[in-house]
């Protein structure tokens, strides 16, 4: 259940407001009826300013007359009129400790999946297209140690996202006219 705006000021409004009990407070504000009655009996939250649900569309008071009325029902929030705004991923953070694995996942990328852009491995792996570019031409400054890697086993990059952007770069490829590239097999073990 979503909880109301600043849960605890919320409820000292609603104990000093209502009739409604500390049971039906609790269960709105996501908090246990006894910190409720501590509220009440001024033992917490001392020098909180009560916070106004009805006037910030919260509630409604016919929904707090409602619970007021029968001490068996609930409050629930109003539906908010606000839409909820889209979640954006940031850039992706790579451990310290892991950076010194991303030009092996950019090799693996480069030879296993051609169809990826540039810009699609760097989305992936969270890396600028002049590490790309200098890990494609042999020109990065750790090239003789460069080992192809994958990098859903080295932690760089979850298994879904490539798989997502690799479907992404053969519906291009499809809709250009090029001949998608097969799927490449597994490594097998060198030691078997």
């Amino acid at each position: 259940m979503t909880l109301p705006l600043m849960p605890k000021a919320t409820a000292v409004w609603l104990i000093e407001k209502t009739a409604l009990t500390f049971t039906q407070i609790a269960d709105f504000c996501g908090m246990h009826p006894l910190e409720v009655q501590a509220i009440a009996d001024g033992e917490v939250a001392q020098g909180i300013v009560g916070y106004d649900p009805v006037a910030n569309s919260q509630l409604t008071a016919e929904e707090i007359r409602r619970c007021e009325a029968d001490p068996a029902n609930r409050l629930r929030l109003a539906e908010s009129t606000i839409p909820t705004p889209k979640k954006l991923k940031g850039a992706r953070y790579t451990p310290v400790a892991k950076r010194n694995d991303r030009p092996d996942g950019i090799a693996f990328l480069l030879r296993n999946y051609p169809q990826l852009t540039d810009a699609q491995i760097g989305k992936l792996m969270g890396t600028t297209k002049d590490t790309i570019q200098k890990v494609r031409d042999r020109t990065h400054w750790n090239s003789p140690n460069i080992k192809p890697k994958d990098p859903v086993i080295l932690g760089l990059c979850s298994q879904t996202d490539l798989h997502m952007m690799v479907q992404q770069a053969n519906e291009r490829l499809a809709r250009e006219g090029q001949a998608v590239p097969p799927l490449p097999l597994p490594e097998a073990d060198e030691a078997a």
